[in-house]
């Protein structure tokens, strides 16, 4: 079964696979060299660190299908570190985020993904879209038509390619833009074309303006920091806070290449692998990365379903930057735009505009809040932790409303006794609520509280339900308590003070 699965994963989608891998390859190495800018280091610890990532997760991930690298949100949390401390420092702290995720792993925490709503999984993906495409305008800003030209040709090329009979199905399309539009500017620039054309150089920015490309392989290196208490408390913040974002990327992420390919992933395994490919990219002189989800949308879209694609992709990227740099350097950035803008498309959920007026407001709020709490922050980490804590008031508040009390009055022989059917959820939200139903001013001689069909789930509702006996107490009732269930009765007689004796002294003495 797990010789049958590996298999699968490896040698599935062979073709697919390898096709995918070169695109996103491709597209790797201008994000790689940005995000190390942001980060305020050399390209090549970018690029190395999104080899190394890429390989080491395509083995070891929990996600076949999903490419992680050096990412933006990563990039920013490393600017202070890299401006005080230097790159040591940062090569340091990405071990410690490799060895804190790795114990994230262990711990089963990628189990709290079941947390995370629908909604802010959509807010999510719809803010990353918009991010993705805002990214691109800089390329856009202040240019020539020909880069315009470019861009809008390489839409072109990436919607219409497709189509075309047989061909279209078997190469994909961001690959077709990336070649010819990089074949289209190399002619413009061979000066026997331009001499019999009369065509001018286009005029537009290219990879190699995004910074210079590495010229020898990756190697072993050990982070020149001291090993004492003092350095852990200047890498473990943002070590920490690295950990946090790399896996909360990472699970989001597997989880929206989960939906896209309808298959499953491990997402605890997901953890540990990306602590490990984190751990390797330290030590072959990398900065931390993660899932990315742009590039997981590229590869799944150009046919990546296996792990080859992700290591193709790390290989591949290698190979590029190392060995054909001069070719590499003279890619148009406008092409790559295309493809991005391509991406930012395919990602944004449209059906998610249109539902808003017939999904139910509290799940469109905590979409659009999501949306707007990572566009206006550039922190996936709030935005996501905005709409999972909405999503948990709105559910709190909308559970509160199915608790309700009747009540009837009966006579027992010369006694009257009132008698109180809760049904629902009692819990600091319906606490109060809860309390209301009773009447504490009625005379009665006896009063029942029937909970067989009430669940009591924290301090709140025992504070709660002591609140009613004591008071009944106070008012000269017996009370008697019927039906409550395994679960309520054991955090009732722990935390209850209604039926102990030297307590409701203490309460009714006024002690």
């Amino acid at each position: 079964m797990i010789l049958s699965s590996t298999k699968s994963d490896w040698l599935g989608n062979v073709r697919g696979d390898i096709l995918a891998g070169l695109v996103v390859a491709l597209a790797l190495i201008p994000e790689a060299i940005a995000f190390s800018i942001i980060a305020g280091v050399d390209p090549k610890v970018g690029l190395y660190a999104s080899f190394c990532i890429a390989v080491v997760i395509a083995f070891v991930g929990g996600r076949p299908g999903m490419i992680s690298a050096a990412t933006g949100a990563m990039a920013l949390l490393m600017v202070t570190l890299v401006k005080e401390h230097g790159l040591q420092y940062l090569l340091a702290a990405t071990l410690l985020t490799g060895a804190l995720q790795i114990v994230a792993g262990y711990l089963k925490l990628g189990e709290l993904m079941r947390f995370v709503s629908r909604s802010v999984v959509t807010g999510f993906v719809n803010a990353l879209a918009i991010l993705i495409f805002m990214a691109q305008l800089p390329e856009l800003t202040d240019v020539t038509w020909h880069v315009y030209a470019m861009t809008a040709a390489g839409l072109g090329i990436i919607y219409l390619f497709p189509r075309l009979p047989v061909v279209g199905s078997v190469i994909p399309s961001p690959l077709v833009c990336i070649v010819t539009m990089t074949g289209l500017y190399m002619l413009t620039h061979w000066a026997p074309f331009q001499e019999w054309s009369g065509v001018q150089a286009l005029g537009m920015r290219t990879v190699g303006d995004m910074g210079e490309l590495p010229d020898s392989l990756p190697i072993f290196l050990w982070p020149e920091v001291p090993l004492t208490l003092e350095t852990l408390k200047v890498i473990f913040p943002y070590s920490a806070a690295l950990a946090v974002v790399g896996l909360l990327e990472s699970l989001m992420t597997a989880t929206i290449v989960d939906d896209l390919t309808d298959t499953s992933s491990d997402k605890n395994r997901e953890c540990k692998g990306q602590g490990i490919a984190n751990i390797g990219s330290g030590l072959l002189g990398g900065m931390a990365g993660c899932a990315m989800i742009g590039q997981s949308v590229i590869n799944v879209k150009s046919g990546g379903r296996g792990r080859l694609s992700a290591l193709v992709a790390g290989v591949v990227l290698l190979i590029l930057v190392v060995f054909l740099s001069d070719w590499v350097s003279q890619i148009p950035m406008a092409a790559l735009v295309a493809v991005m803008i391509m991406v930012s498309i395919g990602t944004f959920s449209w059906e998610s505009v249109r539902n808003l007026r017939h999904h139910p407001l509290s799940s469109s709020v905590v979409m659009i809040s999501t949306v707007a709490v990572v566009v206006w922050t550039h922190n996936l980490a709030l935005g996501v932790f905005v709409g999972v804590l909405l999503a948990a008031l709105f559910f709190a508040n909308k559970v509160s409303h199915f608790m309700y009390v009747k009540s009837d009055l009966a006579e027992e022989g010369e006694r009257s006794v009132r008698r109180y059917d809760v049904v629902g959820q009692v819990f600091f939200n319906s606490a109060d609520k809860f309390v209301a139903y009773f009447d504490f001013k009625e005379v009665v001689d006896k009063v029942v509280i029937d909970l067989s069909r009430a669940h009591f789930w924290d301090i709140s509702a025992v504070g709660a339900l002591d609140k009613a006996v004591i008071k009944f107490k106070r008012e000269g009732a017996d009370v008697e308590l019927i039906g409550l269930n395994e679960a309520s009765a054991t955090i009732v007689d722990r935390f209850g003070i209604h039926d102990k004796p030297e307590e409701i002294d203490k309460v009714l003495g006024g002690h």
